[in-house]
């Protein structure tokens, strides 16, 4: 703002500038002051001083808005960061890692059920029963050796099929069927009657009272010459459920058989064993089946 020359330029007068020039005249020349132009710069100080304090409000406003952010920014952040969700009301409450886990009613599943039971009785074991059944196919194989089936037979003359003393055995403890199957392999031959009677207690019995003077009379045929008829031989008696299983080994050509002859032994042993697995596979499927039916 200018005013009027009164003997020369006069300067502006700046509320805010040092040393700036008041709007009289301090030359003592009596004149009044300007008030009018007093007025004026009073309201433009005024003015600045609003426009300051606004200002400096709306920075302060911001700054404090900032911060705020910045605190809630880094509030989530720790949030997130301790595993505590952002939106969970401060009177809820998170289990630790102490918290027991919910228990549940205990069950109780039924027991297996026993393949032997499914054998040791007529009753129950009513699964069709053959030579074929229990010697499936025209050899079997027991680890690396393999045996090649030779004839069958099955009779209900339990008596007819055996020798010496186990003819009376059979019969004194009721045996009502003899099933029979001959193996061979380089020379020898074995000969496997299977005695089934109607109870496990009867089966045990009849293996029990056999000795050596008792056998199954071995079973040519297909091939196989009759073995075991003079010659010493391998006889063998064991039970499991109701049944009672006897094996004759002897060498086909007529031979003795002794303590050195290990072929014998281990073809006696083989056919013992899958036997008995044999006849715990039948007590197995009908066990699967009662279970499944």
């Amino acid at each position: 703002m200018s005013f009027g020359q009164q003997g020369g330029p006069q300067s502006q007068w700046d509320p805010w500038k040092p040393q700036s020039q008041q709007p009289w005249n301090n030359g003592g020349d009596g004149r009044t002051p300007d008030w009018a132009a007093l007025a004026e710069a009073s309201e433009t100080r005024n003015r600045r001083r609003r426009l300051l304090f606004i200002g400096g409000g709306a920075v302060a406003a911001i700054a404090i808005g900032t911060a705020v952010a910045m605190a809630v920014v880094s509030a989530n952040g720790g949030n997130r960061a301790s595993g505590t969700p952002s939106g969970l009301p401060a009177s809820a409450s998170i289990p630790g890692s102490s918290a027991s886990a919910p228990s549940f009613a205990p069950t109780s599943a039924p027991p297996p059920l026993d393949p032997k039971e499914f054998i040791s009785t007529k009753a129950k074991d009513t699964a069709p029963l053959s030579v074929e059944t229990l010697f499936p196919g025209t050899q079997l194989t027991m680890g690396s050796t393999v045996y090649k089936k030779g004839a069958t037979a099955d009779t209900k003359d339990c008596a007819s099929a055996a020798k010496g003393t186990l003819p009376a055995v059979l019969t004194g403890n009721d045996c009502t069927r003899l099933l029979r199957v001959t193996y061979t392999k380089d020379g020898v031959a074995v000969t496997v009657g299977v005695a089934v009677f109607d109870t496990q207690a009867q089966a045990a019995k009849a293996r029990s009272q056999s000795d050596k003077k008792g056998f199954v009379t071995s079973l040519p045929g297909k091939g196989v010459k009759d073995f075991c008829n003079a010659a010493t031989c391998l006889t063998t008696a064991n039970s499991y459920g109701r049944y009672a299983y006897f094996t004759t080994v002897g060498f086909t050509n007529g031979k003795d058989v002794t303590k050195n002859s290990t072929n014998v032994f281990a073809a006696g042993n083989d056919l013992q064993l899958f036997t008995f697995r044999q006849i715990n596979r039948r007590g197995e499927a009908q066990a699967s089946a009662a279970a499944n039916g």
